[in-house]
Formats: C-alpha cells, sequence, structure tokens
C-alpha cells in the first residue's frame, strides 16, 4: 500500500472524507465542494530584520468551508509550514466546528519560519505584515484567527493591533487567544487540554472503568500535551510517561506533573526531570497504558507501528496524528480512538466563547466558562458516538460523518450562488 497519505496531511483528510461520504451517502457535488478550499492565499512577506537587513519570508491562510459561519483556525509558525499542512489543518477546522455544534467553518494560517530564531521585534514585525497582506479576507464576521504552534497571546494581541489600526477601531473579536486584559475568555489556555480531559473520562465510562487510577502517556509537551497531563492527574489519573523533542521520561508510580511543569519552564525541556527515568520517545507510544494521549504533531501513529500500541484509549490531543493506514489495525486491535476532531476541540470551543463575549461586551467568570466546556464536550463525545453506533462505523468515521451531516445540511439551506 502507498503511504502517501502517511506524508501528506491533506491527502489524509481527504481519505478520510471520502470513506465517511461513502458511508454517508453525501451528495457527489457537495463531496467534490469539500474535497477542496473555498479560498487558499500565499502571501510574501518582507521584513526588516534586527541587523538591518531584509528578509523575505512566506505565508498562507486557507479557508476550507463557510457554510456555518465565519472561517476558524489558528496561525502556526514553523519551518516545516506548507500550503499542504494549512490545508488539511482548516478542512479539520470545519469538521471540528461542526462536530462541536459551534457556528463557524474551517480555516488555518501559518508562516514559514523559525521563530526560536527570531527577536521579539523580529516576531512582531513579521505578525503586522502578514496581518496587512491578509487584511481582505479576515475579520469577525469573515476569519477569526487564533494561537498555534509558535505563536501565542501576544502574538494574536499584535493581530488584534493591526487589524484595528486599519479599520480604525477597536475589533477585539478578530481573533481569540488574546491575553485577558485584551478581551480574551478565562479559561482559554487550558481549554484544549481540559477537552482531553473531558473526553478521556467519558471514553473510560464507555468501557466501564473510571478515570481515577487510569495509567496515562502523553506524547507531546507543549500547552495541550502539558495541560492534558496535569488536568488528567488531578482528576486522579497516573501519568506514567512523557516526551517532548528533546527526550522522553517515564515512572510507573506516576510522575509529579506539577513538580514536572515547573520543571520545563525552568529548563525548557522534559529531560533531566528527577522524578522519571529516561525512556526512548518512541517506546512511549507502546506503552501498555489505558490512554494514550498523542498531543504533538501528525503522522505519530503509522501502518509501522499501530501493531505495537497498547493503549486501550488513544486520545488525539494532536491534530492528525493518526495516519489513514493505521486506522484499520488500531480498530481490530480494539483499541477505542477518540478522534482529533472531536478530542482537541476544547480550544476552538472556548474560542467560540471568547468570540461571543466579544460581540456582547459582557465576560464570564472562569467557573461559567468550563461548565458550558464540559456540556458542549460532553454532548460532542454522545452525538460522536451515536452517529459510530448508527452507521456501524469507528468513531473517526463516526465524527466525520456527524460533521458531514450538518455541514451539508447548512450548504443545502443555502443553496448555491451562480
Amino acid at each position: 500500500m502507498s503511504d502517501i497519505h502517511s506524508h501528506n496531511p491533506f491527502e489524509a483528510m481527504q481519505a478520510r472524507l471520502r470513506a465517511a461520504a461513502h458511508i454517508y451517502g453525501l451528495d457527489d457535488t457537495l463531496f467534490q465542494v469539500f474535497m477542496a478550499p473555498t479560498r487558499s492565499m500565499i502571501v510574501s512577506l518582507p521584513v526588516c530584520m534586527d541587523d538591518g537587513r531584509w528578509e523575505v519570508f512566506t505565508g498562507y491562510r486557507v479557508q476550507h468551508n463557510i457554510a456555518r459561519g465565519p472561517a476558524k483556525g489558528g496561525i502556526r509558525y514553523d519551518l516545516n509550514v506548507n500550503l499542504d499542512e494549512i490545508k488539511a489543518l482548516a478542512a479539520w477546522m470545519t469538521w471540528k466546528c461542526a462536530v462541536v455544534d459551534v457556528p463557524f467553518g474551517g480555516g488555518k494560517g501559518g508562516i514559514i519560519c523559525d521563530p526560536k530564531k527570531l527577536s521579539k521585534p523580529e516576531l512582531e514585525r513579521l505578525t503586522r505584515r502578514y496581518v496587512a497582506e491578509i487584511m481582505d479576507v479576515i475579520g469577525p464576521d469573515r476569519d477569526v484567527p487564533a494561537p498555534d504552534m509558535g505563536t501565542d497571546s501576544q502574538t494574536m494581541a499584535w493581530v488584534l493591533d493591526t487589524y484595528s489600526m486599519h479599520v480604525r477601531h477597536t475589533e477585539n473579536a478578530v481573533v481569540t487567544g488574546k491575553p485577558v486584559g485584551l478581551g480574551g475568555s478565562l479559561g482559554r489556555n487550558e481549554a484544549t487540554g481540559r477537552g482531553v480531559l473531558i473526553v478521556a473520562r467519558e471514553a473510560m465510562q464507555r468501557l466501564g472503568k473510571p478515570l481515577a487510577g487510569a495509567r496515562v502517556a502523553v506524547q507531546g509537551f507543549g500547552n495541550v500535551g502539558s495541560q492534558s497531563a496535569r488536568l488528567l492527574h488531578e482528576a486522579g489519573a497516573r501519568i506514567v510517561a512523557v516526551s517532548d523533542l528533546n527526550g522522553a521520561i517515564k515512572n510507573d508510580r506516576g510522575l509529579d506533573i506539577h513538580a514536572l511543569v515547573k520543571h520545563v519552564t525552568e529548563t525548557k525541556s522534559v529531560t533531566g526531570f528527577k522524578g522519571g527515568e529516561a525512556m526512548d520517545r518512541a517506546e512511549l507510544l507502546t506503552l501498555a497504558v489505558d490512554i494514550l494521549v498523542p498531543a504533538a504533531m501528525e503522522n505519530q501513529i503509522t501502518e509501522d507501528n499501530a501493531a505495537q500500541i497498547r493503549a486501550k484509549i488513544v486520545v488525539e490531543g494532536a491534530n492528525g496524528p493518526t495516519t489513514p493506514e493505521a486506522d484499520p489495525i488500531l480498530l481490530e486491535n480494539g483499541i477505542l480512538v477518540v478522534p482529533d476532531i472531536l478530542a482537541n476541540a476544547g480550544g476552538v470551543t472556548v474560542s467560540y466563547f471568547e468570540w461571543v463575549q466579544n460581540r456582547l461586551g459582557f465576560y464570564w467568570r472562569e467557573r461559567e466558562v468550563n461548565e458550558r466546556l464540559v456540556e458542549y464536550m460532553t454532548h460532542a463525545f454522545h452525538s460522536v458516538f451515536a452517529a459510530t453506533d448508527k452507521y456501524k462505523t469507528n468513531p473517526r468515521l463516526g465524527a466525520y460523518i456527524l460533521a458531514l451531516d450538518r455541514v451539508s445540511q447548512a450548504m443545502h439551506y443555502r443553496g448555491f450562488y451562480a
């Protein structure tokens, strides 16, 4: 079998879409529409560096589908950014927003750069130039960016300010993931990790087991991985292994996650943590645990290692961590996969809450944000598994079918403008 899907995330998305569309019986015209993004922008970004020389960066913004509302999706700063990756991420946002039933379509953006090698002033100039180039397609009613890999709340503050200066008034709702002092939502920073916790708990209940005492391995210790680990730890689960780009550690008795977070803040890596022993990064994926949370990059579970996965449940904190070729192997081995477009949708759900609060000019307490997140994620989990049971398929295709049903319904209501 060709491994092309293993290396091209957009083709991986298309493979899942094709399978779900066949089961669902999607109209062929809509299928063709969903297979390609509505709009793709490529922009050149000349930036004056600190030493006075000019460097030209390449940026992207893709809108996959806007039938249910404005496009929604992060801005990624990474050397490996490419158009197919951004197209895939935009499409996943379409399905993710539909799965949790928030009124957004799918979008995504990115710039090819290494943010760690750029100074703060260089990052600010790069961000502002990028926003100026995509001004015509973003806005609170058009396309609402958010942080992603290599960007943060400060980046979003620059996006907000640049956009606001162009439209001549402060527009908080143009972007989410902002600092709270600029209209950001309480609870946004840990929202994706909290969503992982919620669906992990529901998945354990589906298997008739409690979350408390469950053995968990987390691949990736960025925002999603660290927040997932911390929240699962506080819910009584035992985090026995974690990894990042530099290495991996384990402790069968359970890692002290609060101490580990402090260690990572100080050293920028999980390696060297005294409360755990070093292990091979690849080995983490194959540990005999109750829950595996891949929260790093795409294409981590492939046909090459899927047969060695021994977790009872895989909760996909990252986007696209499992390739299409690996799916049937996990299914055959009886592993319950909570797919990415459900598992990591906590972030976009609270982004929706932030957007709503910005539009209303009325802000909620953190307890209210978290309670609403539990409601949305729990409802989405049961809706996905209802579709899974109805169509006698696996949860990933169940999630895609649920999303297809909601987006295609919106498309049918709207019709095609010609």
